[in-house]
């Protein structure tokens, strides 16, 4: 009898201090390390954005012609490509098709 009586307190002993301890876990503040891993994300996707830029840049210079007198609505370079169609390149290096209607003329400077 004493044996099922130590055996059924220790039980329920263990069963308490787990659903206890469950409890004392909190969240965690942001240490430093993943705010300097955060800011080193960052920084690397704007050097890769900057370098993709330049990059396609640099061959749309060599490849299409450059639309003389016109600017892109964000005020860059407008290219056309062999097909005859008009775009730019973003800040990420992509380029963007324009329509006609999109494409400004180039202030002239004195």
């Amino acid at each position: 009898m004493k044996t099922k009586f130590a055996t059924g307190l220790l039980a329920l002993a263990l069963c308490a201090a787990v659903s206890f301890s469950s409890n004392a876990q909190d969240k965690k503040k942001e240490s430093v390390l993943d705010k300097t891993g955060k800011a080193i994300g960052k920084t690397a996707t704007k050097v890769g954005n900057k370098t993709a830029e330049v990059a396609v840049k640099g061959s749309s210079k060599v490849v299409d012609k450059v639309y003389k007198g016109k600017m892109a609505p964000d005020g860059t370079d407008v290219y056309i490509d062999g097909k005859n169609k008009k775009y730019y390149i973003n800040k990420k290096g992509a380029k963007i098709y324009l329509k006609a209607s999109q494409i400004k003329e180039r202030p002239v400077k004195p």
